[in-house]
């Protein structure tokens, strides 16, 4: 029965799923399959590069860096996250990401992607990041602040627009025995978008885009509620939250930063037990 781990995105707000996976690598739990959808997938191909630590460091460093993720950013580059600084200078020089360990890993990396043009989500699997990184930006690319992605004649920009939280995706993959990793502390409820409306101008182009957009509330809360059945009948193992997180999707505060960090490598180490006895690897 082969095992997965799916990794929800939410910008900073993620940096909790960078603890939960720093415990992970720690304790020497691994996967055959990882998932990652936006930020979610960013933390994830450092966890199967087996680089603990890197994400949080890195973050810590230059959060309040202006090349980093900011309106400036936004304004001179037409991408709230930098892209020559994120995708180039910070992952092969200033923080080098470890490609020679990805390729070696056992561990399949897949990376969640929203194509415009049919409004659904796209599972790019992706064995090296040299010259698959576009697809890790796009699916870390938020609508509405940053430029759309285009890919050997597709679109695409953030995969948490069609489907935030993959697992039903992942065990149609074959992963039977999945591990959710989540942002959003239990009983959240997410709202319509209020920023919905600028869709029907920045992206009337795609039609199904817009529609995606404004019914991604929908589709979240009935993933949670799917989630939450899975979980009650032992079918997945879920890693959230303990307590309700209050961080900006830009957040430069560092304490802020530590604090959420800390927070999944607490409740990571919490759920160790019980989680390999999920695995049965205990």
């Amino acid at each position: 029965m082969a095992t997965g781990l799916v990794l929800e995105g939410g910008a900073h707000r993620a940096i909790y799923t960078a603890g939960v996976l720093d415990i992970l690598a720690e304790n020497n739990i691994g996967f055959d399959g990882v998932i990652g959808v936006s930020a979610g997938a960013i933390h994830g191909c450092s966890f199967v590069s087996g680089q603990i630590g890197r994400s949080i460091n890195y973050t810590l460093k230059y959060a309040a860096d202006k090349r980093y993720m900011s309106f400036y950013s936004l304004v001179t580059t037409g991408n709230m996250v930098g892209e020559k600084f994120c995708y180039h200078d910070l992952p092969e020089k200033l923080f080098p990401f470890n490609h020679e360990a990805f390729e070696n890993s056992s561990t399949a990396f897949y990376v969640t992607c929203t194509n415009l043009e049919t409004g659904s989500a796209e599972y790019i699997k992706c064995e090296e990041l040299r010259n698959k990184m576009p697809y890790l930006r796009a699916s870390a690319s938020m609508p509405f602040v940053s430029r759309i992605s285009k890919i050997k004649n597709k679109f695409y920009l953030d995969g948490g627009i069609a489907d935030s939280i993959p697992v039903k995706a992942f065990q149609n993959m074959g992963y039977d025995k999945c591990v959710v990793v989540q942002t959003r502390a239990a009983g959240y409820i997410k709202k319509p978008n209020k920023l919905a409306w600028l869709a029907n101008f920045m992206y009337r182009k795609f039609p199904n885009f817009i529609k995606a957009i404004k019914n991604r509330h929908i589709m979240y809360n009935q993933e949670l509620d799917e989630i939450e059945a899975m979980q009650n009948q032992g079918e997945v193992f879920v890693i959230r939250p303990s307590k309700l997180i209050k961080i900006s999707h830009t957040e430069k505060n560092k304490l802020i930063l530590r604090e959420v960090y800390e927070l999944g490598r607490k409740d990571a180490y919490t759920a160790l037990p019980e989680l390999r006895k999920f695995l049965g690897n205990d």
